[in-house]
């Protein structure tokens, strides 16, 4: 985390601005439509990320569905991935994140201006009606990010097992599943590295349509999300 000081100081005559701008609309979310939030934020992490020395490269929009109403499922390697999704997506989506997010000062306002589900994880009840509020949210045109290995990877570009779960909301909206392969999005927040130059690759994959997987299990279904992202990261990391 110590890259968001260099973030910052890098940004300095930017930074009060930005803070108001989203503190502002994260205070009068329903004032804004997604699209004016979603491109505050981009501005906002573009800025960030220029001069924090972090370099997003991205592979595969064309595979971003051109009809809203899909469900990304990255890998996940920390706080950043959202941030590298933000720059990388040119689409408005939101994010169903684990309620502890909800500590962090800067990725509240974030994800309020997204206006994110928070998932409790010790509370089933409450995680299946944010799963049925963002499936029906997606078949009714949104975009959301789900992760679904629930909880960041401790050994960089290593991906582990996805759960079959995360992949209801999905089933449940009939909606088009895109893969996003991250590579080394844990160095900007999560390494000791400050000044030196970063890059993070962000790789949207070939989407399964619901005719695809329509006839798997959920836990299929995450199988072969898994494998096509691992694949992706062997070959470019």
């Amino acid at each position: 985390m110590k890259r968001i000081r260099y973030m910052i100081l890098r940004n300095l005559f930017l930074v009060p601005i930005m803070w108001i701008r989203l503190f502002y609309h994260a205070a009068h979310v329903d004032n804004y439509t997604e699209e004016q939030h979603f491109k505050m934020l981009r501005f906002i992490v573009k800025r960030a990320n220029k001069g924090g020395n972090v370099t997003i490269e991205t592979y595969g929009r064309e595979n971003i569905p051109e009809k809203n109403g899909f469900i990304f499922f990255p890998n996940h390697q920390g706080l950043y991935d959202v941030l590298a999704i933000l720059e990388a997506c040119p689409k408005p989506f939101s994010v169903v994140a684990k309620k502890e997010v909800e500590n962090h000062y800067f990725l509240k306002r974030v994800f309020s201006c997204m206006k994110a589900h928070m998932i409790d994880r010790n509370d089933i009840r409450q995680g299946l009606q944010v799963i049925t509020e963002v499936a029906k949210e997606v078949a009714e045109g949104r975009n959301y990010i789900i992760f679904a290995e629930g909880t960041r990877s401790k050994n960089g570009n290593e991906v582990q097992d996805f759960k079959g779960g995360s992949f209801k909301a999905a089933t449940k909206a009939k909606c088009p599943i895109v893969p996003v392969a991250l590579i080394d999005s844990f160095q900007p927040f999560d390494s000791n590295t400050v000044t030196t130059p970063v890059t993070v690759q962000v790789h949207f994959l070939k989407p399964l349509s619901y005719e695809e997987y329509k006839d798997m299990k959920t836990t299929e279904i995450a199988a072969v999300v898994k494998k096509r992202i691992q694949e992706v990261i062997r070959q470019y990391s």
